[in-house]
This record gives C-alpha cells, structure tokens and sequence, in this order.
C-alpha cells in the first residue's frame, strides 16, 4: 500500500468524524491513554484566550529558548502549511513526522471517532512527549475546559483576555466564556490573567480548586510610555521584580506582559538583558505583521493582522491610532459568517479610507455583500471584489507610497494575502 503524504493524512483527517467542532475530552483521553501520553515535558505551560494567544506562545517560548531550553509550541489553526501548528525548538514538525504521528493515533483510535482537531492535538503530544523537550507551550483551540488540549495537566495556565466569541460553543456572555477558560486551571498550580476585569467565575473557579490566582493589575503589570514600557511583577516566593525601559514591540506588550509574568514563576535566571532581546526579537506571523511589496513601481506597506472579533478590532483600532500613517489606510477585508460583524467593523469604519471587501475561499465565509451594506450603511467607501488577491491587487493600484493597507477579518484573510505575497517580490 502507498505511503500516505501529509495532504492525505489532512483529507483524511476531515472525513474522520461527522461534525468540525464535538466538545469533550473522554475520547480524547481513552486514545491518549492508549497512546502512553503522560508526561509530555517537564514543564507545561497552556494559554487559552479570547485573542492574543499566538503572541503569548510565542513571546513566552522566546523566553525560555533564551535561556537554553529545548521548547515545543502547539498552535491553531495555521496559515500556510499544518506543520505551523507543531514547533519542536523553533523548528515546524516535517511532513514525515506529522504523518508517523498521525499514524499512531490512528492505529490507537481503534473505532472511536475524533475530530480533525482532536486528531491533530493527540498526534502533536506524540511528537512532543518523544522530543526531549524542557518545556512545552500549548495553545487551547476552543474555549479551555472541553478543549483536547486540556487533557494535560499544565504547571501554569494562563488567560490571556475574554470576550465574546465562539458563542454556539461558549455561551453569549463574557461570565460564560470565562468559565470555560478558567477550565484549564489545576488545583495547586499558578494561574494568570492578563483581562484587567475577569468574570467572577474564573476568580471563583481559581478560588474553589484552589489554584494560586495572579492578576493583571494586581499582582503584575505595564506601563506603557512613548518611548518605551515598564513592568512589575513577582516570583514564585513573592519577590517583587521589574523590568525599566523596555523598547516599544510591534506585538502587543500586554501579551508579553502576561509571558514575563508566567516565566517570572518557573524559576528560571532573571537576565534583564537577555528577556529583553527575547522579546524584541519575537514575531508572529499574520499578528501586527508589517509587510511590503513593490507594485507598478512603487513601494506599497501592508500590515496583516488576522483579528476577527470586537475585542481585536478596538485593540487594532487603538494600536492604528497610535502609529498614524503619513497617508490613508486602506482596508482588504473578509469575515466568516458567525462573526459579529457590527462589532467588527464598527471600531475601525473611521479610520479606514476604503474598504476593499470579498469573500473568503471557505462554505463558512459571509457574502461579500453583506460586509457591503453593512459598511455602506456606516458611510464608509466600499467597493467589492471576487476574492481576497483581486481586493489586494486593487488597493494596490490605488495606494501611494504614503499610504498603508490593512489586511485583518479572518485568518483565511492573511492566508490569502501571504500567499499572493509569495507570488510577488516582498521585502521586509
């Protein structure tokens, strides 16, 4: 029999089970068991969040590759190729380790159905647990307590933000999101939230366990000037430390915020120099990502950012405010269709020039005319495009060296962009 390629494995993946989305963990955990899944690494950490859980991974693994340490990343979904969701130090997992993986999970699973994300979750702890990693930095996928990565007993969870998203599988309130977040919580072990204002039940939920609870704002914090940040925290023993003049990042300091805090807990050197360069060096593809290409003979800047929901549109809309541009903004712009469009929208119809809007290469994209009327009746100058490439390449033809284009809605948004990237002559 031919060997599966990890196309293969994927197009399998997604007939495996009759719905995208069966919250809970008992099939998860029986394969799991199966597969010896236990201890993964010595150290696990596990972030969930409405946004900003991309930066926090990635800024916290930067954390503690500085200091040596053999780190493995688990996120969702990817952009461009799966094997962005499974890092063993830095490096994407390759073709041939995914499908071994995936191969193993499969042989475990017997007659019990999982979902392509419980599939892909349990094949990443297969990589992991055989890694040799020092530590290990897990991105929840949905929510936190049901969610397949919470089958591992993290030695911190962090809660990034809460909002409102997801609601078919996490309820319509912020009290009901944050119940589900907080599930990633274990009794004895630190939490951290980077909200300024958590729901009470992820302060009673920490409160009942009980898990030791640090606050944004209380226990930890930033100051963000204009020319750089502060911040304050503590160690394990309640030692104050701080961090002074800080260099601005483009990722959101919030988020590393939050990393500085959780690294503060696991005891590692305390190099003022060292965290410092470990954060600035930190990117995240498709987050406040700053591009450009040279069209028709002029240099166009573009920023990707795969926002999708009210809570990062007004933190985009804060972060554009703050960093004018000597020119306008133009928008490319595509939504799925259970995203609250109003709230999306309504924090940046002002500072955007025109919107170029389409649908995204996906059954669950909302029609490009409804993302029409919806701006339209905001007042906002709108025009319609066929895809995502054909609204880039028109703003393209009308922006001018001053001018920037904003690329956000949907993850499909940025991936169609960095792919029509790829196809042109980018620079950084």
């Amino acid at each position: 029999m031919t060997q599966r390629t990890l196309a293969d494995w994927l197009s399998y993946l997604e007939q495996l089970h009759p719905t995208a989305i069966d919250m809970g963990l008992e099939r998860s955990r029986e394969v799991a068991n199966r597969l010896g899944l236990s201890q993964l690494a010595p150290k696990v950490i596990t972030v969930t969040g409405t946004n900003g859980k991309g930066s926090t991974c990635a800024f916290l693994a930067a954390l503690l590759r500085a200091q040596g340490l053999r780190v493995g990343v688990y996120s969702s979904p990817h952009l461009l190729r799966y094997n962005e969701r499974v890092l063993l130090n830095g490096q994407e997992a390759s073709d041939q380790a995914l499908c071994d993986a995936f191969a193993a999970v499969d042989a475990a699973r017997g007659d019990i159905s999982l979902t392509y994300f419980e599939m892909g979750t349990l094949a990443a702890f297969w990589l992991f647990q055989r890694a040799g990693l020092d530590a290990l930095v897990l991105e929840v996928g949905l929510g936190g307590r049901l969610d397949a990565v919470n089958l591992v007993d993290a030695d911190l969870a962090l809660v990034t933000s809460i909002g409102l998203d997801h609601a078919d599988w996490l309820g319509d309130t912020r009290e009901s999101v944050a119940f589900e977040k907080a599930g990633i919580f274990r009794a004895g072990k630190p939490a951290l939230c980077g909200d300024l204002n958590p729901p009470q039940p992820l302060l009673e939920q920490a409160n009942a366990l009980p898990a030791p609870l640090f606050l944004r704002g209380r226990d930890f914090d930033l100051a963000i000037g204009d020319g750089g940040w502060h911040w304050r925290g503590a160690c394990a023993s309640g030692q104050v430390l701080e961090l002074h003049d800080l260099p601005l990042l483009d990722l959101p300091m919030e988020n590393a915020a939050l990393a500085l805090q959780a690294y503060a807990l696991l005891g590692m050197p305390w190099q003022p120099e060292v965290l410092e360069a470990a954060l600035l060096g930190t990117k995240v593809t498709g987050r406040l990502d700053r591009r450009y290409v040279d069209w028709g003979g002029k240099r166009v800047s573009l920023l990707l950012d795969v926002g999708h929901n009210p809570h990062a549109a007004e933190y985009l809309s804060a972060r554009l405010a703050a960093r004018p541009v000597a020119g306008r903004r133009l928008a490319v712009f595509g939504l799925l269709a259970d995203k609250d469009l109003p709230g999306v929208i309504g924090p940046l119809a002002a500072r955007l020039s025109h919107w170029a809007v389409a649908p995204l290469p996906t059954p669950r994209s909302r029609p490009a005319s409804e993302l029409q009327a919806a701006l339209t009746n905001l007042h906002a100058s709108v025009s319609v495009h066929e895809n995502i490439a054909a609204a880039l390449e028109s703003q393209c033809e009308q922006a001018t060296p001053n001018d920037e284009i904003l690329v956000f809605g949907s993850f499909y948004s940025v991936a169609e962009a960095l792919s029509w990237l790829e196809s042109h002559a980018t620079g950084d």
